[in-house]
């Protein structure tokens, strides 16, 4: 797969998504980084420590969050992401779901748009995303959370969002599913979908976990959002035993080493 001007060997190898919120109000880093300076430091952080891609959010999609215009997103991203592909030689993803701030993402450079509607909320996003040749993280996520069979369902909600997007022009091998743990799902359905990961990575495409500092590692451990590392590294290494291409993460060096470790073990060079 090639995402901007790198090639991932999905095959072998899971590679790590750093998380750069540009906002102040993200449930785990918000504030932290949304001052350009300190964005960019960050971002170069996240490459030395191993990130393989730089995920830029300008809108917290916390539970209850507020969403904010189209204009006010732009104008936190787009800046970063300006700056960012002067300044970082890695892929730029937008972490959106609205084809404006998408549009103007692709334009200002960014490489791959992370949309957590998975292309439903927005019918606009597909076709923007496939008139710049980008590739795309379509995750899973529903306005109702009712579920039938769960890991069926989802699956069957994933493969449409990835026909939305083949059907406006997408390339079949630019696109990436995302079970979407912490979206739509209470607690035990989200230990479910990780306990049938295995499940998802049979699929045609590329996987993507998310579960960096979420509910389900903070119920699981009884533990706040600025402990919950150790959760997260477990289903980094799950995801790399399951053969995710990708994981999606705040702390990128302790998640890089669990995956080197976990391919070493496996016996990849």
């Amino acid at each position: 797969m090639i995402i901007g001007n790198k090639e991932f060997d999905l095959t072998n190898r899971t590679y790590v998504m750093g998380i750069l919120n540009v906002t102040p109000d993200s449930f785990s880093d918000g504030g932290c980084w949304n001052n350009l300076d300190r964005a960019l430091a960050h971002a170069e952080k996240m490459k030395e420590e191993g990130a393989a891609i730089i995920d830029v959010g300008g809108e917290s999609t916390r539970p209850g969050y507020t969403q904010i215009s189209d204009e006010e997103e732009i104008e936190r991203v787009i800046p970063v992401i300006e700056a960012l592909k002067k300044e970082i030689d890695l892929p730029i993803s937008i972490d959106t779901y609205k084809s404006t701030v998408a549009d103007a993402a692709l334009s200002a450079g960014a490489d791959l748009v992370n949309d957590i509607w998975g292309f439903l909320y927005d019918e606009k996003i597909a076709a923007v995303t496939a008139k710049y040749d980008a590739a795309c993280c379509l995750s899973h996520n529903r306005e109702i959370p009712v579920y039938e069979n769960l890991v069926s369902d989802v699956i069957g909600d994933l493969t449409k969002s990835a026909q939305i997007a083949l059907q406006a022009g997408v390339r079949k091998d630019a696109i990436i599913l995302d079970p979407g743990v912490g979206f739509a799902k209470s607690y035990e359905e989200n230990l479910t979908i990780l306990k049938h990961l295995d499940e998802f990575t049979r699929l045609e495409y590329p996987i993507l976990l998310g579960t960096s500092r979420k509910s389900v590692i903070g119920l699981t451990l009884d533990l706040p959002k600025d402990q919950r590392e150790e959760g997260t590294l477990v289903t980094t290494v799950l995801a790399t035993q399951t053969h995710c291409g990708f994981v999606r993460v705040h702390d990128v060096e302790k998640n890089v080493r669990a995956i080197k470790m976990m391919e070493a073990i496996n016996g990849v060079k």
